[in-house]
């Protein structure tokens, strides 16, 4: 499945993870900072790059353009995940 259909999950993805951001800001003003402090973490950036470069590669013959959007996606939940701190309860 190609074309704008299957761009829909990842736009919907997209948009759930923003919404959660903002209510988690209205909540606690400076906790989205804090939470993608991922985004200057050299070990979170490297590998949220070899994530996407993953899924690009792998997803390019199956979806064509479509696959940079997920790879996107996955690259910034990777470095989401890598970038958390260990201390949190």
């Amino acid at each position: 499945m190609t074309g704008a259909g299957s761009l829909l999950p990842v736009v919907v993805l997209a948009a759930a993870l923003m919404i959660r951001a903002a209510i988690g800001e209205l909540r606690r003003p400076g906790s989205v900072r804090r939470q993608w402090a991922c985004a200057t973490s050299g070990p979170a950036v490297a590998s949220g790059v070899v994530a996407a470069v993953a899924v690009a590669a792998t997803g390019w013959s199956q979806a064509g353009a479509v696959a940079l959007a997920w790879a996107v996606l996955a690259g910034a939940l990777v470095a989401f995940l890598v970038g958390r701190p260990t201390d949190r309860p």
